[in-house]
């Protein structure tokens, strides 16, 4: 009895995107190639920029006191999380063109395929930055300044690889402002927990990127690209127990700070620690599944760190609340 015959892959579609993905499946032809230069394809990327800023306005909220304002800036970051990421993953595709061609996983991006010129990302990443903007905009002066101010690191990840072997760390630094930027959006301040949920999010970044990294080590040696994953070596687990112990321990701290000097309850205190803990024990269960030259174990568990990350987020959204 034979197979039943496969059904052939969209036209364009991208080696590592998500199988039977939205865009490959409802969104118009003409409009796939800007979709999956933006990686709509590929949605954890959104998730794991926004998840910090729900961190961020759910701890400010806990601190204080939730308001409708807060369902705003919820909404508002899940939607500029979405163009942002498009944005910056357009910029990263004009800078690394040449290496995405060279990479098996990467070479049917839109640039290096041919599906959109250099010059129309440009015109795309644009577009969605003003559209972000715009979002921002209704923001507090100090989380607008705080998101101007976070297009630096954006401009500057995509070169990291070719300097540092740690390019994990200005990915985190550029993922996880969110956390900064949500807290000040609460009430137009910052307090010294949330520089603490923003040091938590780049250990845990460097956590679920050297993960990701190890699926193109081989590629990044050949055409010289430089990463944690490179530099780790069979090492990695050792580095990643202790940035899961940072991340968590971040985490603990920060939430403990604003909660306890916010005389909140015991109820909310508990909640928050038991959305960390959590979030600890679903990162040493990755560690237990972690094969280092298993690409498909590597993106599977690199994607499973949205359910990592909401779980800190809902606590704190429960913290918040009671």
């Amino acid at each position: 009895m034979s197979d039943a015959p496969r059904m052939p892959e969209p036209a364009g579609m991208v080696a590592d995107a998500v199988r039977g993905n939205w865009v490959d499946r409802w969104a118009p032809p003409a409009a796939r190639p800007w979709l999956r230069l933006s990686r709509a394809d590929r949605p954890i990327g959104t998730w794991l920029l926004l998840l910090p800023c729900w961190w961020g306005v759910a701890l400010a909220a806990a601190a204080d006191r939730p308001t409708w304002w807060d369902l705003w800036v919820a909404a508002g970051c899940a939607i500029g999380a979405f163009l942002m990421r498009g944005a910056g993953c357009t910029w990263n595709d004009i800078t690394d063109r040449d290496f995405d061609a060279q990479v098996a996983r990467t070479r049917s991006r839109p640039i290096p395929s041919g599906q959109v010129t250099v010059r129309g990302a440009v015109v795309w990443m644009v577009v969605q930055a003003l559209v972000a903007f715009g979002i921002l905009l209704t923001f507090p002066p100090l989380a607008i300044a705080l998101g101007v101010g976070s297009l630096a690191l954006v401009a500057v990840y995509p070169f990291a690889k070719r300097f540092t072997w740690w390019p994990q760390v200005f990915l985190g630094l550029a993922f996880n402002w969110g956390a900064l930027l949500a807290w000040a959006a609460h009430d137009g301040r910052l307090a010294w927990p949330a520089v603490v949920l923003w040091g938590a999010g780049i250990a845990w970044t460097l956590f679920y990127d050297t993960i990701y990294a190890h699926q193109d080590k081989e590629d990044d040696a050949l055409i010289g690209v430089k990463s944690t994953a490179r530099l780790f070596g069979t090492a990695t687990r050792a580095w990643l127990r202790g940035f899961m112990a940072l991340a968590v321990l971040g985490l603990m701290a920060a939430a403990l700070g604003a909660l306890l000097a916010a005389d909140a309850g015991w109820t909310a205190v508990l909640l928050a620690l038991a959305g960390i803990w959590a979030f600890g024990a679903h990162l040493g269960w990755q560690l237990a599944q972690l094969d280092i030259d298993n690409p498909d174990t590597c993106m599977r568990l690199f994607r499973t760190n949205r359910d990592a990350g909401l779980l800190v987020a809902l606590f704190l959204a429960g913290a918040a609340l009671v």
